[in-house]
């Protein structure tokens, strides 16, 4: 297979709910991508904020905004959105996340290699916007082939350095009920039935800040943690997957979520 007749369209897809304050520098590593065939699917869900005008502003044929009137959880919005490509693959990019410029390209070129992999991530950096560093995420090679185990041992797929064939989207979907754990979930069921590749060098930059969904919701975080464990991690444990670690994570974040409680109750 020779790389220039390897040239697949890539859809990719950015949900955005008020991401005006780093919208601009997540457009910006988009279309810096040395991997030119593209289009990015805008999903903008609800926005009240200048997002729009940021969006309307990057000219560039190949963006496709979308705009829904109903605000919508993210694992809706981001379900609609796929509905709307055209890309033989999905990448994801959180509108807080940046690329680095051969982000695309990397990801095809693993495929090229080896087209066994429906699925690819990759290590990423962690910019911490407290102190302004940055680190890279995983100081190890990252697991490859069937992973189910080791992802129920330590999660470390972040969804903006995915890429992805879409026709796994045909038979599975975003839990559409989940606001904080839907990456997870999905990631869990999909590497039970495919061999997930990853690029070892970072290629994606994870903007750690006060506004995190996940940070500042653990309530909901230990909820939708507890439901998947019933819905799905029992059946897991049936088929002979170790749930240790879920298990502590849920601990975790029940003695946070109690820790917060007595904070609140103190102030």
């Amino acid at each position: 297979m020779k790389f220039k007749k390897f040239n697949p369209l890539i859809s990719i897809i950015m949900n955005c709910h008020n991401g005006e304050n780093y919208l601009k520098q997540s457009l910006k590593s988009v279309k810096s991508q040395s991997y030119k065939n593209w289009e990015l699917i805008f999903y903008d869900n609800s926005s009240t904020d200048n997002s729009k005008l940021i969006l309307k502003n990057t000219k560039d044929r190949r963006i496709k905004y979308y705009f829904s009137k109903k605000f919508l959880s993210l694992y809706d919005a981001r379900n609609k959105a796929i509905k709307k490509s055209k890309g033989k693959y999905l990448a994801f990019l959180d509108v807080d996340d940046v690329w680095t410029k051969d982000k695309l390209k990397k990801q095809i070129l693993f495929i090229k290699k080896d087209n066994n992999y429906k699925m690819i991530y990759s290590n990423y950096k962690v910019f911490k916007e407290r102190n302004k560093s940055k680190i890279t995420k995983y100081n190890k090679n990252l697991p490859v082939g069937s992973i189910t185990q080791d992802l129920l041992k330590e999660y470390f797929i972040n969804i903006s350095t995915v890429l992805i064939e879409k026709k796994i989207f045909d038979k599975k979907k975003f839990n559409r009920f989940y606001s904080i754990i839907g990456d997870f979930a999905f990631s869990i069921s999909v590497s039970k039935s495919i061999n997930i590749g990853c690029v070892q060098k970072p290629l994606t930059i994870y903007r750690l800040h006060s506004n995190n969904f996940s940070s500042k919701n653990l309530n909901l975080y230990l909820k939708e943690m507890i439901y998947w464990y019933r819905k799905d991690g029992i059946k897991l444990k049936k088929e002979g997957y170790d749930l240790v670690n879920i298990n502590f994570l849920i601990f975790k974040l029940f003695i946070k979520n109690i820790l917060l409680s007595i904070k609140k109750f103190i102030n």
